[in-house]
């Protein structure tokens, strides 16, 4: 059965740190490109960032760019965005989610191309 878990959100002071971790199983990580997205009360779906099979290539949403961080672990099939300097804007449920078909090299932010998904993680930043 082909899962994703996320874990690692919870209630953060402004300016803190959190690590989110995406743990697959039922399929091996190495042949999918990954994103991670979020979802806050009231508004669509966005993209935050997403990593290639590779790991050449990476992208970030404009306004988290130099604060979070996406890396992979395909050994442990284990996705990570670390996430630092968090702001109350940055709450939102995050979900990571895999695409098969992109290239090795490449990777989007569009929550189309992804087919599986995780059930998601509470991140709440507020003081």
């Amino acid at each position: 059965q082909v899962k994703l878990v996320e874990s690692g959100g919870g209630l953060v002071q402004p300016g803190g740190s959190l690590r989110l971790s995406c743990a697959a199983s039922g399929f091996t990580l190495d042949y999918y490109t990954i994103g991670w997205f979020r979802q806050a009360p009231g508004k669509e779906r966005e993209g935050v960032s997403c990593i290639s099979r590779s790991r050449i290539s990476t992208r970030y949403l404009d306004s988290v760019k130099g604060r979070f961080t996406i890396s992979r672990d395909n050994a442990k099939n284990m996705v990570y965005l670390q996430m630092t300097d968090l702001k109350p804007e940055d709450t939102a449920v995050y979900y990571c989610a895999a695409d098969r078909g992109s290239s090795s090299a490449f990777c989007a932010l569009a929550s189309g191309r992804y087919e599986y998904w995780g059930q998601g993680t509470q991140v709440t930043v507020s003081s």
